[in-house]
C-alpha cells in the first residue's frame, strides 16, 4: 500500500501506478494511451475504464514500462497524457469550407515514429493543409515527442484520431475529397492534377500503405527517383508531396 502511494505523476505527460491512473481516469484527464502489463484486479478495472472513455490501451512488458516511467515504480501500468486535443473529421472538413478552398488533408496510415508524425504535422502547417488524420491503433499520437518535433505546429494543425481509417476515407470521399495514395507503383506526382479536393495518404515507415487503405485510394502517385536509393523517409516524402499540392494550387489561381 505504501508503495502504491509513492507512485506519483512523473511529468506533465506520464502517470505511473495503479491508483494514480485510476484517479486520472475518474477525473476525465486527457489521456492518450495507457500501457499495461497484466489483466487482473485493478489492472482489469483500468482496462474497463479506459475502454468506456475511448482511451487506447496497449500491452507492454516490464522493460517498456520501466523506460516510460524513468525507472520509477509503475505497478504494471503507465498512462501517457495527450499534449493536445483531438478534433473530429468534420472539424477538419470545416476548415476548408470556412476558407472557401478545396479540402487539403493529410492521412497517416500507421506512422508509428513520433518524430516522423511531428515532422509531417510541421510541414502540414507550413504548406497550408487543413488537418491531419491518424488511426487510433498502430500509430504515433499527440505526445510530447510529436509536439517537440513539430516545432509548435501541433498547436495549430487540427489532428483527428479515428478508430476506422477506411470508413473515414469513405466520409472524405462523400465530401468531395479525392484520395491519393503515395506509392512507387503510382503515377508521377508532377504529372498529376492535385488542385481539387485532396487527401494525401502517407504509408508507414517500413511497409507503406496497407492493402485495405490502398484499395480505398482513387489514385496512386509517386516521386521520381533518379538515384540508386529508391525510397525516402516517410516525413521527407510527405513534405515533398504536400508542397507539390501547394505549388499546383498557387499556379492554378
Amino acid at each position: 500500500m505504501e508503495k502504491e502511494k509513492r507512485s506519483t505523476e512523473m511529468s506533465e505527460n506520464i502517470i505511473c501506478g495503479r491508483n494514480p491512473v485510476i484517479e486520472a481516469l475518474k477525473s476525465g484527464a486527457n489521456l492518450d494511451t495507457i500501457y499495461i502489463d497484466g489483466n487482473g484486479g485493478s489492472l482489469g478495472l483500468i482496462r474497463r475504464m479506459a475502454k468506456e472513455q475511448g482511451v487506447v490501451v496497449k500491452d507492454a512488458d516490464d522493460k517498456k514500462l520501466s523506460r516510460l516511467s524513468g525507472g520509477a515504480s509503475h505497478q504494471g501500468v503507465v498512462a501517457e497524457g495527450a499534449c493536445g486535443e483531438y478534433v473530429t473529421v468534420e472539424d477538419i472538413l470545416a476548415v476548408s469550407r470556412n476558407k472557401g478552398t478545396k479540402p487539403f488533408i493529410i492521412i497517416c496510415d500507421e506512422i508509428e515514429d513520433p518524430h516522423n508524425l511531428g515532422a509531417i504535422i510541421r510541414t502540414a502547417e507550413t504548406s497550408g493543409a487543413d488537418g491531419v488524420i491518424i488511426p487510433k491503433r498502430r500509430s504515433a499520437s499527440l505526445n510530447a515527442t510529436v509536439f517537440k518535433t513539430s516545432a509548435g505546429a501541433a498547436s495549430y494543425v487540427p489532428v483527428a484520431r479515428v478508430s476506422n481509417l477506411a470508413a473515414c476515407i469513405d466520409t472524405l470521399k462523400e465530401n468531395g475529397v479525392w484520395i491519393y495514395g503515395t506509392d512507387a507503383s503510382g503515377s508521377d506526382c508532377y504529372e498529376t492534377d492535385l488542385t481539387g479536393g485532396t487527401g494525401l495518404v502517407i504509408g508507414s515507415e517500413g511497409f507503406g500503405i496497407s492493402k485495405l487503405i490502398a484499395k480505398k485510394c482513387d489514385f496512386m502517385i509517386k516521386l521520381p527517383m533518379l538515384g540508386r536509393i529508391n525510397s525516402l523517409n516517410a516525413s521527407v516524402a510527405a513534405g515533398i508531396f504536400m508542397y507539390e499540392v501547394l505549388r499546383q494550387r498557387r499556379g492554378s489561381k
